[in-house]
């Protein structure tokens, strides 16, 4: 009987040996799976928005580059906080979202605002894992009261800039606003 307990025993622990390169082996097979890294076109990027000044779009790698123009007369009327939330304006919208979920491979979104003379303004980039489900709905939240109210009530414009802030990387012309 010892030896036949030993015999159990042993193939039992034996197969336990093999658990380690089993489930080793499991990971990195479902690993393998081709991942979808699709990519939109520059015609569907700037088919996504819709913007009532100038819009170009251009793909650098894997990120989507949008460079709108801003109206002269709408940066000398709004002036710092007009200059720094036009990126911000674009970036946190459904438009951006969809093509995010819609493209997997998509890594960021950069928005590049200029002047009605060329002159780049202001310029943000938001990365594909920058927001989640709940930060989406609050980026969303902000921009879309920003959008519809900004011009009567700034602290709505000022609480978008803050959000992009926290939430891109982001640069300034100090040609069109200051620190």
């Amino acid at each position: 009987m010892n030896g036949i307990v030993g015999q159990k025993t042993g193939t039992w622990m034996g197969r336990m040996a093999f658990l380690p390169v089993f489930l080793f082996l499991s990971v990195l097979l479902s690993g393998c799976e081709a991942q979808d890294l699709t990519l939109p076109t520059r015609a569907e990027v700037e088919d996504a928005y819709l913007y009532p000044g100038g819009l170009e779009a251009r793909m650098r790698g894997n990120v989507a580059e949008v460079t709108i123009t801003q109206a002269a007369r709408d940066l000398r009327r709004g002036g710092t906080l007009w200059a720094k939330v036009g990126p911000y304006v674009l970036l946190f919208s459904e438009e951006t979202e969809g093509l995010f979920t819609g493209f997997p491979g998509l890594a960021g979104v950069r928005v590049i605002t200029v002047s009605s003379d060329g002159n780049e303004v202001a310029r943000a980039l938001l990365a594909r894992d920058s927001l989640n489900g709940i930060t989406w709905r609050r980026a969303l939240h902000i921009a879309g009261l920003a959008r519809r109210d900004g011009t009567r009530r700034p602290s709505l414009l000022e609480e978008l800039v803050e959000w992009g802030e926290d939430h891109t990387e982001y640069t300034y012309s100090p040609r069109y606003s200051r620190p």
